[in-house]
């Protein structure tokens, strides 16, 4: 991965909302008002990927590359608009994700055993649930 890119973005995505020199459309998104915008981008993934899957030959990857983009782009607004109400930024949203993959994948990062996808499958279940468990307890 390219960090520099990514800390690009979310420069970018700063300035779009910059309460002085930002684009007026992207200042007055709320996380509810963007809420159809991530539906939409979210189907348009899911249909260049039924895309891909639809062409034999000579399959369009930067389609489903561009509409990544679009999604990712509601993630950083997302988490833009909430680190101005300072409730969360994306350095949260990624740290919450890499120890959710990690925690979530013992048998990869720690000493559990699961050698095949039902393995796998079965025990991402068991540790979802527990986690849900321990969030109702809260």
């Amino acid at each position: 991965m390219n960090s520099d890119a990514f800390e690009e973005l979310t420069r970018v995505v700063a300035q779009l909302r910059d309460p002085e020199n930002g684009c007026p459309w992207d200042l007055e998104q709320t996380h509810v008002t963007l809420q159809k915008y991530l539906e939409e981008e979210t189907a348009e993934v899911l249909e260049a990927i039924q895309t891909l899957e639809n062409e034999d030959q000579n399959p369009n990857y930067e389609a489903l590359a561009e509409e990544l983009g679009d999604v990712l782009l509601q993630v950083m607004l997302h988490a833009q608009i909430a680190s101005e109400s300072g409730n969360f930024n994306i350095d949260d949203v990624l740290r919450i994700l890499i120890d959710k993959l990690i925690r979530r994948h013992p048998h990869v990062f720690g000493d559990s055993d699961a050698s095949s996808v039902d393995e796998v499958v079965a025990q991402w279940e068991r540790i979802k649930a527990e986690e849900k468990t321990k969030k109702e307890k809260k």
